[in-house]
């Protein structure tokens, strides 16, 4: 049994390869599966299975895609619901594929369809968990209350994890290797380890503070404090993974492409992928600036979080090479379907951002609105400026009444790529003053 961890570093995403005598299964695959060929193609293996070990929220999956370009057998937890054919994979449920043995546990939790996948042959032991047990976490109880085909309150599922921890996985040994779906980063969970992508059920038992003796009450406190915002679009994407995606480039390939534009309608939702210093230079007016400058940057969360599934937008790109990637991008949480066009911009003058006054700024804080656009709990950890007003960025568009408007306005992150999109959401709603985007300055006030 060979096992191949993919990782998608925006959305701290793990998806897994497992081959045996020739056959291959996968768990939780991401939208693009053409790694997955490529991988079974340099191993003369074929993709027969594919698991979903829980409709998830934060990406958009090729199960579907997979089973109908491979034929491969999609199983799922009967408790799902899901609207493709597949096979029910619960408690008792087992296949051979090749020479390993599937497995399932029902580990509910984090959603009440959560399964874990137990995978072995010989001696060797393999728990794909899903979102229910991270390196050094379990998976948060709360983003199944208003979405999917079961609905369950925070509380609820917070038990029904506290019982999958300390029961469902007592007859596995601790040498079984742990391969969630989600690292540091992701907002599915709130403490998983900074420092390793898989670990084993011993090593869990002993670190996890999910496995340490602690009551019920004591374990569902803990799992609800403090559990990261929830973007706009998780429900959205549960809903999306319960019946099956499009096929990923049919999904893109009838969206407009329109280069070398110097206006949209008015009142548009425009998302201007480029470098903030492109983008203060010129762009669209009402542009809101995220960045997609490196592959590893949160495009997706931040673009999932400011707009809603339901709103129609464009995307700007620096050029046409960029196209593609961005698209594959957008449609790895399923936004591809509102988008209206992907544009390039005419070389000819346009809107800029105001220049930041850094050292009136550094000289007179007094004299501007700080306003502070990081999480809830880093502002918790304390503030750089204490007059700032703390709005996070996920709730900025719906709190711009919140901001005086008597002093020019500075907006502030923790390290300056947040700090783009913000000032730009309130620069678009705001002209009474002048407001400034600090970037990556803030590093001189820690």
């Amino acid at each position: 049994m060979t096992i191949k961890q993919f990782e998608y570093k925006p959305l701290a995403h793990f998806s897994y390869a497992i081959i045996s005598d020739g056959q291959m299964a996968l768990v939780d695959p991401q939208r693009d599966p053409q790694q997955y060929y490529s991988y079974a193609e340099e191993n003369n293996a074929k993709i027969v299975a594919v698991f979903e070990t829980h409709p998830h929220a934060d990406f958009v999956s090729s199960h579907l895609q997979i089973h109908k370009e491979c034929g491969a057998t999609l199983y799922a937890s009967k408790k799902m619901g899901a609207g493709y054919a597949h096979k029910s994979f619960d408690d008792g449920s087992e296949i051979t594929i090749g020479k390993a043995t599937f497995k399932a546990i029902n580990t509910p939790g984090h959603s009440p369809d959560s399964i874990t996948i137990v995978a072995s042959e010989n001696n060797e032991t393999a728990l794909f968990n899903g979102d229910t047990l991270f390196v050094g976490d379990v998976g948060r109880p709360d983003l199944r209350e208003n979405v999917g085909h079961m609905t369950a309150k925070r509380e609820e599922l917070a038990k029904a994890m506290y019982h999958s921890i300390q029961n469902k996985f007592n007859d596995l040994p601790d040498n079984a290797l742990v391969f969630p779906a989600h690292g540091a980063g992701s907002l599915c969970g709130k403490g998983m380890s900074a420092d390793a992508t898989s670990s084993t059920l011993g090593n869990e038992r002993m670190g996890n503070w999910a496995f340490k003796k602690q009551t019920e009450a004591e374990f569902v406190s803990h799992l609800l404090d403090s559990q990261p915002f929830i973007p706009h679009y998780f429900g959205y994407n549960v809903d999306i993974n319960k019946e099956g995606a499009e096929i990923l480039q049919k999904s893109i390939s009838t969206i407009p492409v329109k280069l070398n534009v110097s206006e949209v309608e008015k009142d548009a939702v425009i998302i201007d992928v480029r470098a903030a210093a492109d983008f203060k230079k010129s762009h669209l007016p009402g542009s809101f600036n995220i960045m997609a400058i490196s592959d590893n940057a949160q495009f997706e969360t931040w673009l999932g979080s400011i707009v809603r599934p339901e709103e129609d937008y464009y995307l700007v790109v620096n050029s046409s090479e960029e196209i593609q990637k961005i698209l594959n991008r957008v449609a790895k949480i399923g936004y591809e379907k509102n988008l209206k066009a992907v544009m390039t911009l005419a070389k000819t003058e346009m809107e800029s951002s105001a220049e930041l006054p850094l050292e009136d700024f550094r000289n007179n804080t007094e004299k501007y609105t700080i306003i502070d656009i990081r999480n809830d709990g880093e502002v918790a950890d304390g503030k750089f400026f204490e007059s700032a007003l703390a709005i996070p960025l996920h709730r900025l568009r719906e709190s711009i009444s919140e901001i005086p408007q008597d002093k020019p306005i500075i907006v502030h992150c923790a390290a300056g790529f947040r700090s783009a999109a913000g000032s730009s959401i309130i620069d678009k709603s705001i002209d009474k003053v002048p407001v400034y985007d600090l970037g990556e300055n803030i590093k001189d006030f820690k």
